[in-house]
Parts: C-alpha cells; structure tokens; sequence
C-alpha cells in the first residue's frame, strides 16, 4: 500500500458483495443482497438477437451450390493438369533420339495439349448449365446452351472455310 495506515481507520473493503458475506471454511456463502452478483446463465448457447436458425432448405441449397461449385473446379483443374502433363511429356520425348515417329509423337502431344486448354472453359460452360439446370436456373441453363450453340456454330463454319 502506498499510504500509510493510520492506527484507527478501518481496513480496505475488497468487495460490497463481500462486505454482507458470511465467511465459513474459506467458503464465501452471499448473504441476502445478491444484486452486485452476475446472473444466472442459461444453457442456451449465447447468439447474436434477431438471427434465427439458418432453414434446412437454404442450407441444402448452400450444400448443392458447393457441390456444383466442386464439380466445376474439378473440371478446370482437370483440364490444366492434362494438358500440363501432355505438355511436359513432349518436353522429355525431345530427350530421344530424334526420329520421324519421335517428331509426330511431340507435334500431337503440343496440339492435343493446346486443344485440351482450350476446351476446358467449354468445359467449364457446360457443366455449370447442366447444374443449374438440375438446381432449377433454367436462365441460365438456356443462356449456356445459347453460348454453347454460338461455339459449335463457329468452329463448324470454321472448319468448313
């Protein structure tokens, strides 16, 4: 303490609560005014006021919509890996003895590797319509169809010219 003690004052009291406290064997034991003390918790896990349960139906959605969203990264990273490998694998066949077989092996695995990239995003299209499809967004399923239906068009008349 700080101050010096003076020979009559009383000593410091730790607590109103425990001011009107029996003390008993090193048990505290309140007397009757408790309105200092916490009140009782419920067994109740605390939440924020106003939020209710989230329903069953908006979390199988959310469920479904994580789902869809899994199959449509699969497909991406799918893609990318393939073409990556069929990449490297060209790569470590220019190691060989160079041949006429050797040469064409490396050529398709470059082209092959090239579509493969290019047709992950369709892909891509195409899962994600048939999803949502299946989720009920017939919009969107339409407009990638539509999307879908352009592509087609184009490579077929490009092939053509």
């Amino acid at each position: 303490m700080s101050e010096p003690e003076s020979a009559g004052a009383e000593g410091p009291v730790v607590s109103a609560v425990l001011a009107d406290a029996h003390v008993s064997h090193n048990v505290v034991v309140p007397t009757a005014r408790t309105e200092g003390l916490a009140p009782e918790v419920d067994a109740e896990p605390v939440t924020q006021p106003g939020l209710e349960a989230v329903p069953e139906t908006r979390k199988r959605r959310r469920d479904l919509a994580v789902a869809g969203d899994r199959w449509i990264a699969r497909v991406l990273r799918g893609g990318a890996v393939l073409s990556g490998g069929m990449f490297v694998v060209s790569l470590g066949l220019e190691a060989l003895p160079s041949s006429e077989d050797v040469h064409v092996t490396i050529d398709l695995l470059r082209k092959g590797a090239a579509s493969l990239l290019l047709v992950t995003p369709v892909a891509r299209l195409a899962v994600a319509g048939a999803l949502l499809g299946l989720k009920g967004e017939w919009r969107y399923t339409v407009i990638a169809a539509g999307v879908l239906g352009l592509l087609a068009i184009a490579v077929g008349a490009g092939i053509q010219a």
